[in-house]
C-alpha cells in the first residue's frame, strides 16, 4: 500500500493538534508552528478526540474540502473538535490528560456516478472510502474509519451517511441524492501524549 504522508509528517500533524488545544487551555493563545513546506498545500482535515482508554468519541470536526492550507486546517479543526463540537461540552483542562488525538488527512471528495443502487454499492469500499451524502441544504459526512469500527456493510454505511445528513436512511436508494467519496491517511496517539502511529484500516467491499 502506498502512502502520501510519511510517519514523521503524521506525527507532526497529531502533535500540532494536541499542542494547539493545550496552549489554548493554558494561555488562551494559538502557538506558532514551523510546519514542513508541504503543509502549505490545500487539504481537507478532520481532528478526532477520543477518551482513553475507552476510545469513546469526545469531539470530531474538520474540513472535508481543501479550503485551508494543511497546517492551518489542522489547527482550526483541532480547536473546533475540542471546543465547538455541539454534541459535547468544551474540553476542559482536566480532560486533556485523559484523551487521545487522531488526525485524518483527506483526499479531495469525488462525486460517485451511480445510476442504480447496486452501482453505488459497488463504488464504495469499507476501510478505504469515507462518504458524503448531499441533497439541497442537507449534508452529512462519515470518515473511513467509522464503518470499520462499527463493522458495517456498505449498505449500512450508506444508510448511516444518509442519517448523518438528516435524510431518511434509505435515501441512497433514491434519485436526487448526491454521494461523494474520499480517502484518508489517519494518524493517532496510542495514549495521551504517547507514541503516534498510523491507523491502517481493514478493507472490505461487502
Amino acid at each position: 500500500m502506498e502512502f502520501e504522508y510519511t510517519q514523521e509528517e503524521g506525527e507532526i500533524a497529531v502533535k500540532a493538534a494536541r499542542r494547539v488545544v493545550e496552549a489554548w487551555l493554558e494561555e488562551r493563545r494559538i502557538p506558532a508552528f514551523n510546519f514542513p513546506p508541504r503543509f502549505s498545500e490545500m487539504r481537507g482535515v478532520f481532528t478526532t478526540i477520543n477518551t482513553h482508554p475507552e476510545r469513546e468519541l469526545r469531539g470530531c470536526i474538520g474540513f472535508p474540502e481543501p479550503v485551508y492550507p494543511l497546517g492551518e486546517a489542522i489547527v482550526r479543526s483541532a480547536l473546533a473538535a475540542a471546543f465547538e463540537d455541539p454534541r459535547f461540552p468544551p474540553l476542559s483542562r482536566r480532560e486533556v490528560d485523559t484523551v487521545v488525538f487522531e488526525v485524518s488527512l483527506l483526499t479531495k471528495p469525488e462525486p460517485i456516478s451511480a445510476g442504480e443502487p447496486q452501482d453505488l454499492i459497488s463504488s464504495v469500499e469499507i476501510g478505504k472510502h469515507g462518504l458524503i451524502a448531499e441533497k439541497g441544504p442537507f449534508r452529512g459526512l462519515l470518515l473511513p474509519q467509522v464503518p470499520v469500527e462499527y463493522e458495517w456493510s456498505v449498505e449500512e454505511f450508506l444508510s448511516h451517511t444518509c442519517w448523518k445528513a438528516g435524510l431518511p436512511p434509505d435515501c441512497w436508494k433514491r434519485k436526487g441524492v448526491k454521494f461523494y467519496r474520499f480517502s484518508a491517511e489517519i494518524f493517532e496517539e496510542e495514549e495521551p501524549r504517547g507514541r503516534v502511529v498510523r491507523k491502517v484500516l481493514k478493507r472490505c467491499t461487502t
